[in-house]
Parts: C-alpha cells; structure tokens; sequence
C-alpha cells in the first residue's frame, strides 16, 4: 500500500449565512466543556468509484455541496474562542463566524477497497491516513478549522473522512451533518431534518461556564502507543440468539423491561473480552456506556438538537462474577444502569461537575485493557444511508484519534439489523477474540 499524495487543500465556507449576526456566539455546556482536553471524532465512509465517474467534476460538487450543508450548520464553519482570566479559570464559547471547513483532496494511488476490507478484519494503517488533523486536540479549534473533510481516491474506491472537533459535536449531531450533506449532495434544497442549534443549560446555569484551565497543560500530551483495531460483524440472527439466550437466563417477576438487543451484544463482548485475558476473578472491572441523554431529560430535547448530550452510566462487576453469572446475569445489570439514567441523576451529575469544573484527561492504563472498557456510537446512527450521488457505502471506519486500548465503537452493519463492533484492544486479545470457540458461536464472519 502507498503513502497519500496530497492534490489540493481549500477553505469551504457556508454559501449562505443564515445568521443575521454573522458572528453569532454560542456558548458551551458541561457536555461540550468536558471533550476539549480530547481529540477529535474521526469517523469516514468507504465507496466504490465508478469508472464513468468524473472525478474533478465530482470533487467540485462534493466542495459545492458541502458549502451549501455549511448554511444549515454554522458551528462547523466556525471558530472556538477560549479566554483565559488571572485566577487560571477560562470560558470557551463558538464563534459561528464563518471562517470555513477545511476540504482536502489525496489521492492513495497504490490502495484498493480490499487494502481497507482486509478479510482479517484488522484496521491496516493506511485508514488512519485517510484522515486530516491526526494528534489536534479540540482546545486547539480556536486556530485549526472545527470541520476537515478529506476525500482520498482510491484505485477503485473513495474514502470520504471527516474530522470533528468533539466540543462542537457528538457522534449523533455528527452523522445527522453527514445525512445532511449526502441529501444536499444528491440535490436536496434543504435537509430533511434541520439541526437545533441552541444550546441545553439548566436553569440556574450562568454561561459561559466558567472552569479551571491552563494552557501550560496543552504540553501533556496523549501517548497512545501503537492501536491494534479489528471489526467484528454480528448478524440479525446472531443477535437476535443473543436477545433471546440473556432473558431466558434471568427472573424479571413484574418488570416490563425487558433485556434489549444490544445490551446482550454488549454483555456478550464483554464477557469474551475478560475470558481471553484470563484475569483473577476478584478484579473489579468497569463498563462504560455513553447514554444519549436527549430523551432521558424532562421534558427531553430535541431529537435533532446539535452538539454533544451524551451523560455516563458506569456497570461495575467483579470479574469472576461476570463470567459465572451468565451472559443475562451481565446484560441485566448493564440494563439496571440505563434505567437508572433519569433526569434527575442526569442532572445531579451536571451539578456535581459545575461545583468543581475541571476537565478530565486522557490516561492511560498501565495494567489489563478489560478494567475499564468504554463503549462509543451507536448502531441507531443511518451510516449506509449516506448515498452523495454515486451508490451506497461499502463500510464504515474510524481512525485511531479518540481512542485507546479500551475502547469500543458501534456501527450499524450493511445488512438491516446486523451490528458490526470496532474493538480497539492489544493485538493478543484481538487474536484470542478470532479464536474464542464461544464468541465465534454467535459472530458471523462475514
């Protein structure tokens, strides 16, 4: 496989400005404050390239359209603003200003779409150079654009990627900017679902948010080390086993919750993850699941609104515990945590953060990978709807920006109702994984 040669780096504004102020300010949340010592959403769509396709004349529709999209979406065309004060506090809010996205054009000669679908499932490299913006942390956005789109020809494909500051957007807010770009993309006037651009505060909540900030900290920089990432693909019926295995295994008495789909995938991995690294039963090891809080809040959000509303639910097990009690042993306490995610704990914990507003760091573990591991994305978001005029995506990938040896990410699979799960842990776990004879049970290959 090749390196990338760059054709051509251009500033995309907003054709139209639909703000009457054009230095419109949008103030950030707890939600949005706590992503900027992280890096950015990286996150792309892998195409087939027809051969009738003109490809300078596509490469200016995609640069046309993406500016039209900008209109209805002018954070990602703006600017972060962070002002620091004497006491080492600092506020940081948008600055829709329309200074512009940034539209970059490579070209990956020696690369083909079975490079990227290697049939081991393994994320090669090359994915991560199909990104713009490696290593730019989202406190940088107040001088790198908050929006890059790189679009890299392939021998027979193309790689749409974008990078996302993720103060500006959650992994919702960014795929609903990418349908609605596809739509303007295939000649929508306008998107079908226009993004609600103000911001969620509680009531008491003075903004901009004030919270302990230093740029001397900008020096302490991530060291990830090499990721080893492997897509694994569960079908309809592999989960739907799953589904029926993890509440046939558990009491409910009364209860009309029940254990749902994904809670039994998720407990699945899980439980497969700790088996192949063989840990001492009496570990206590963390599950994390990022729960969409635009629903759980009273009244809720709206389902379209834009930027980052995404609370933590924490489901602590023993590791012995976790693999004697059943899989629906798992997957009923991982449901225990997300019913118990309601307004009011949402909101306490908002609170709680206000009183001490500090922004988390990025760390790294230094024992096993499965203690804390972290579940991202969902498998409600449309990805292979994402047609920009020349057909469907062929898969979805995602670039070791975010990430760690912990971490999870979800995406829907090509086939209605399948899963596919991006496991981003040490190559021995990954390779224990393929060869797991339980996990293979319910994981389909294909």
């Amino acid at each position: 496989m090749s390196s990338l040669r760059l054709v051509s780096s251009s500033t995309i504004q907003a054709a139209n400005d639909n703000n009457d102020d054009s230095s419109q300010l949008i103030d950030l949340t707890v939600w949005d404050l706590i992503g900027l010592e992280r890096e950015s959403i990286q996150q792309g769509l892998l195409y087939h390239h027809p051969n009738q396709v003109d490809t300078p004349n596509q490469i200016q529709h995609l640069k046309h359209s993406l500016s039209s999209t900008l209109s209805f979406f002018p954070p990602f065309a703006g600017r972060l603003v962070i002002t620091e004060y004497e006491d080492n506090t600092a506020t940081c809010f948008i600055a829709c200003n329309n200074a512009g996205a940034l539209f970059v054009h490579a070209v990956a000669e020696n690369t083909t779409i079975s490079d990227i679908l290697q049939p081991n499932k393994y994320v090669p490299p090359i994915v991560n150079s199909l990104f713009s913006l490696n290593g730019v942390k989202n406190r940088e956005g107040t001088i790198q654009p908050l929006l890059v789109v790189q679009v890299t020809e392939l021998v027979d494909g193309i790689f749409i990627g974008l990078t996302v500051n993720h103060v500006v957007a959650d992994g919702k807010s960014f795929w609903l900017f990418v349908n609605s770009w596809a739509e303007i993309s295939r000649g929508f006037q306008k998107p079908s679902k226009l993004p609600t651009l103000e911001r969620w505060f509680l009531n008491d909540t003075d903004h901009p948010i004030r919270f302990s900030f230093s740029m001397e900290e900008e020096k302490k920089k991530f060291q990830s080390g090499q990721l080893t990432t492997r897509f694994f693909h569960f079908t309809r019926e592999n989960i739907a086993h799953l589904k029926s295995k993890a509440n046939g295994e558990v009491t409910l008495g009364n209860t009309e919750r029940r254990i749902s789909s994904l809670q039994a995938l998720l407990a699945h991995v899980w439980r497969s993850v700790v088996r192949c690294e063989r840990i001492d039963p009496q570990e206590v090891l963390y599950y994390i699941l990022l729960i969409d809080a635009r629903t759980r809040l009273i009244p809720p959000l709206e389902d379209d609104y834009f930027g980052n509303a995404a609370d933590a639910g924490v489901v602590i097990m023993k590791a012995g515990e976790l693999l004697e009690g059943g899989l629906g042993n798992v997957a009923w306490n991982m449901n225990k945590v997300i019913s118990l995610n309601s307004d009011e704990k949402i909101k306490n914990r908002y609170k709680s953060w206000l009183r001490t507003p500090q922004l988390p760091s990025m760390g790294m573990h230094t024992t096993f990978a499965s203690q804390l591991l972290i579940i991202a994305n969902s498998p409600r978001f449309n990805v292979y709807g994402n047609d920009f005029g020349w057909g469907k995506p062929l898969a979805v990938r995602s670039s070791a920006e975010n990430k760690r040896d912990c971490k999870i990410v979800l995406f829907a699979g090509a086939e209605e109702g399948s899963i596919d799960i991006e496991v981003c842990l040490p190559y021995e776990i990954l390779e224990a994984l393929g060869n797991d004879a339980e996990f293979l049970d319910n994981h389909s290959i294909g």
